[in-house]
């Protein structure tokens, strides 16, 4: 893919973080940076002309121009080299930035927004995107300082092979080492089996770990090869995955999973794992399809 990278923006701070991440990514791809704004007219006032940014006395476009204003201005200091553009688009903000993302490289949103109408670009939007949009989606939460290692959680499915492509090339680009991250929860197959003796519990967990090493290997076969610039630190966790990825994100400058997994259910999208981490990880996550 060879698009832009794209950023939806409401004027909450949350958004213009997101602005000053999303430049970083275009700079470090060298692609092009779109800003957009999806506008949305307010449910008990509608527009009485033609305009979709008036005629309400130009106090609306003004809000309008002044976000976009301070949207760009925040992407040239963040990244002066980048090309930027912008756009205000009339439209439902997820049906927009949907759109946006059949040709974007990256989509990048804030993890919340103002609420209410300008609340759905970079809330539930984000949950949308990352459940139908055409490329990743990177949300921009936590700490701002790009330190620390690409955090990948990979469970070998063949839905989190993107993840897996995604993550071995952001940590190329940003010439940092990746942590290859597999939990495997062992209470599952207890409950499974129900009471048992120990020997066959542990004969149980041996299994199980022996599995996750096979997923693991798998997932990240052959990508070494391709980035050979990239160390690669393999993490074996007996855990849940949803709060032992949340713990490791502490330590990451980027989390990047997939939309779902082994555990997912089918005609569920987005995967419970991927939902937590967007809502609690502590570091930018990137969900992809």
């Amino acid at each position: 893919m060879s698009g832009q990278v794209v950023v939806g923006v409401d004027g909450s701070p949350s958004s213009l973080d997101a602005v000053q991440t999303a430049a970083g990514e275009a700079r470090l791809r060298g692609r092009g940076l779109r800003v957009v704004y999806a506008f949305l007219w307010p449910a008990m006032h509608p527009p009485s002309g033609p305009s979709p940014l008036g005629p309400v006395g130009g106090e609306l476009r003004a809000g309008v121009e002044r976000v976009m204003a301070e949207a760009v201005q925040r992407a040239r200091t963040a990244a002066p080299g980048v090309a930027t553009a912008n756009a205000v688009i009339a439209g439902e903000p997820r049906a927009v930035l949907e759109s946006q993302s059949r040709t974007a490289e990256l989509i990048v949103v804030g993890n919340r927004g103002l609420g209410g109408f300008a609340g759905l670009l970079l809330g539930s939007t984000a949950v949308h995107l990352a459940a139908h949009g055409h490329c990743p989606v990177m949300v921009v939460r936590g700490r701002k300082d790009a330190t620390g290692d690409i955090l990948l959680g990979a469970d070998g499915s063949r839905a989190g092979r993107p993840a897996v492509d995604f993550a071995f090339a952001e940590a190329s680009l940003r010439g940092t080492p990746l942590i290859a991250f597999h939990a495997w929860n062992p209470r599952t197959e207890r409950a499974l089996s129900g009471p048992a003796d120990p020997r066959a519990l542990v004969c149980a967990e041996e299994r199980l770990r022996d599995e996750a090493t096979r997923q693991l290997a798998e997932a990240l076969s052959g990508k070494q090869e391709q980035y050979p610039d990239v160390p690669v630190h393999r993490r074996l966790v007996k855990a849940g995955p949803r709060p032992a990825l949340i713990e490791a994100s502490g330590s990451a400058q980027l989390l990047v999973v997939g939309a779902r997994g082994r555990g997912g259910f089918p005609g569920m999208l987005l995967g419970s794992v991927s939902q937590a981490l967007r809502r609690h990880a502590q570091w930018p996550v990137t969900v992809v399809r």
